[in-house]
């Protein structure tokens, strides 16, 4: 006798095998549009029945006796849909190594009228690019914001400036350029409340992006602005001297992204005046030059928004719209270049909220205990994140679990260790993490908790907290490690939440996976 299914189980093989489907047409279309590109670069007819036909027949002879029947319609929905798909104008962005570009991500979130893929180009090929037809334009990145615009008939008032052009369309026969990196910068510095006008700005770097920022600080009204690198007369042996009374610092540099996130150029405590920091690197989300202006209690600003107001303003040009391009931004405006109409407000912040939630890690800190690692590893099932147990980390790293070492070598040296794994899983990008409760007992992990992670403190009452198998805890007592770590847990969370006990176990789950998810909304 065969045993009968049950009903949850079999619903949830349905939802993996809904998953599986959505990540195969992802990858179908995304062929299909290849497909296309490679047409239009060669002549061809985007549509060919009999190719269609021999398809058809194909599939049919090969599917299975139950899916048979609907092989046909099934197909011909998804051929049209891949039709469409290739129809549609092409745009992409254009560099020279692109793996971990947001760029095609955040147009699709802003208009599905066109289509946008990542172009790869050595500098010998852009001429040909340019020439190809393949595309209806393309936004460009390092190292081809100046060749770029020398390659331009006609360029807005930001890129005559900078000499720099990240965004280019060719339309009547003509090869037009804009710098949206400019109105992006603007967006960056005006949603967090920071004002340049009448301070003095030091901005850190020569490339590309300082040329944008550079021009939009002069549109701001900054009194004076300093440039600062290693071959300026400002450098970083005698910028404390020379720009030491700067109100503001704008990095424009690379220092400090993913993975080198422990880099920083430099002590912002001999800056007596400053004000606000600004960073256009934006993974990590609080890049080392950022909390160490938030430790000092300036205002600071990250380089997501700079990229999605960017992108916004390109993907204005590239629907068509370019009279709604160049309104933001606009220097001439009667209310000015910050001014940013409501409804393009509304679909940049909400582009960059969902962004952000999704590159940053969901990171839970409390006391040992708590439920941090089965709550992670239910969030990490629920979001289809992968799950990070810093314990289990630690163990499969060093060949001994976390216990092993207190109960070995000690807690300084189960610390540094930790350390370690903290410096290492940390800034990634994505993940479910469950941290050690005693992560807060060394201040170095406090950049690495909070550089990419939305932080949640899972806070329960002590009586609610078991010390079995956890040697600190017995060593101390529950008590003790609470008062001594609880300003920590509080001072490092984006986000507390306080559970009492409850009934049923699966009910605590149940709640706290819904609140924190809520808030990532």
């Amino acid at each position: 006798m065969s045993e009968r299914p049950d009903l949850n189980e079999l619903r949830k093989k349905l939802d993996g095998i809904d998953n599986s489907i959505l990540d195969l047409l992802e990858e179908r279309i995304a062929t299909c549009r290849q497909i296309g590109n490679y047409k239009r670069e060669n002549g061809m007819d985007v549509y060919i029945p009999a190719r269609e036909e021999e398809k058809f027949k194909a599939l049919e002879e090969i599917a299975g006796f139950e899916s048979k029947p609907y092989v046909r319609d099934l197909f011909k929905t998804l051929m049209d849909i891949s039709k469409t798909h290739q129809n549609k104008p092409a745009f992409g962005v254009l560099g020279r190594t692109l793996a971990h570009t947001y760029s095609p991500e955040i147009h699709s979130l802003f208009d599905s009228s066109y289509s946008y893929s990542v172009i790869e180009r050595e500098p010998e090929e852009l001429e040909t690019l340019f020439k190809s037809g393949v595309f209806k334009g393309f936004n460009v990145t390092i190292p081809y914001k100046k060749n770029a615009c020398a390659m331009c008939d006609e360029l807005d008032d930001a890129s005559k400036t900078t000499g720099s052009v990240n965004t280019v369309l060719f339309e009547d026969g003509k090869v037009k350029g804009w710098n949206t990196d400019y109105f992006g910068f603007i967006y960056m510095l005006t949603r967090k409340g920071i004002s340049v006008g009448g301070k003095k700005v030091l901005v850190l770097g020569t490339g590309g992006a300082a040329s944008a920022v550079f021009y939009a600080l002069k549109t701001l009204g900054a009194a004076e602005t300093y440039a600062c690198d290693l071959e300026t007369d400002i450098n970083y042996s005698n910028v404390y001297d020379r720009a030491g009374d700067a109100q503001v610092i704008v990095n424009c540099t690379p220092v400090g992204m993913y993975p080198k996130v422990d880099n920083s150029l430099l002590d912002l405590t001999k800056f007596p005046a400053l004000e606000a920091c600004a960073d256009v690197v934006y993974n990590p989300s609080r890049t080392r030059f950022l909390q160490d202006a938030e430790d000092l209690g300036l205002k600071t600003c990250g380089g997501l928004a700079m990229l999605v107001a960017q992108a916004y303003k390109s993907s204005r040009v590239f629907a068509g719209d370019i009279a709604g391009a160049e309104a933001l931004g606009n220097p001439d405006s009667e209310k000015g270049a910050a001014y940013v109409p409501d409804e393009a407000k509304e679909k940049i912040e909400n582009v960059i909220k969902l962004l952000e939630n999704r590159m940053r890690n969901i990171t839970i800190i409390g006391m040992p205990g708590s439920g941090k690692s089965l709550l992670a590893r239910n969030i990490a099932a629920v979001t289809g994140r992968t799950l990070v147990d810093l314990d289990i980390a630690f163990a499969e790293k060093f060949g001994q679990t976390p216990a092993e070492v207190l109960n070995g070598p000690g807690e300084d040296a189960f610390r540094e260790m930790e350390c370690e794994i903290a410096a290492e899983f940390l800034p990634k990008s994505g993940l479910v993490i469950s941290c050690g409760g005693g992560i807060v007992t060394r201040d170095v992990n406090k950049f690495y908790v909070r550089c990419n992670s939305n932080v949640f403190y899972l806070e329960r009452p002590l009586t609610a907290l078991t010390d079995k198998n956890r040697p600190i805890s017995q060593l101390h007592g529950v008590e003790k490690l609470y008062s001594q770590r609880k300003d920590k847990y509080e001072s490092w969370c984006d986000y507390r939440f306080f559970y009492d006990r409850f009934e049923e176990k699966n009910d605590f789950y149940d709640k706290a996976i819904s609140d924190i998810l809520g808030v990532l909304k």
